[in-house]
């Protein structure tokens, strides 16, 4: 329900806005504004994103709980999203979702409403074991047999399958 009411809402809101500043400043600097503010927004998101993803791979080396930095790089995407939306109203909300203090209020909020069941990161490894053998240390076995067209009895359109 809130969806389809954020889906009702914002082009309502958008297009008071644009009739209003539109009919204050005028259509050319109203559309200036609209692009100049794309383009300042993708420079803002390229800068937060790059901190972001920076905050994430130190949260996984560390073996930190990366639920923070995960919600940031979120905020920061759906930021981008609303600053190449063209309006004024998306364009406030995405750059308040650029300033990490309002993103640390929005997490909260949401971190509130959401309860984890269970959250395991692994252990550290003990430099006294030996590494265990991994998936590509695995040697498999088999037999095979070559199959050419005179052998082939299966017939279809392929040779691989009876149909």
């Amino acid at each position: 329900m809130y969806l389809l009411l954020a889906f009702l809402l914002v082009p309502l809101i958008e297009i008071a806005l644009f009739i209003q500043v539109g009919g204050a400043i005028g259509l050319w600097p109203t559309l200036a504004i609209v692009v100049i503010t794309a383009i300042l927004g993708t420079f803002m998101v390229r800068q937060q994103g790059r901190h972001a993803i920076a905050n994430l791979q130190r949260s996984f080396s560390e073996l930190q709980n990366p639920t923070k930095p995960l919600a940031d790089g979120a905020m920061i995407l759906f930021s981008g999203a609303l600053l190449l939306t063209p309006g004024f109203f998306t364009d406030a909300v995405g750059f308040a979702l650029l300033m990490p203090p309002v993103r640390a209020v929005v997490y909260d909020f949401i971190r509130k409403r959401v309860k984890v069941q269970h959250f395991e990161m692994g252990q550290r490894p003990d430099p006294r074991q030996p590494p265990r053998p991994g998936p590509r240390d695995t040697v498999i076995d088999g037999d095979y047999s070559e199959v050419s067209e005179e052998n082939d009895k299966r017939g279809g359109p392929s040779g691989w399958s009876n149909h």
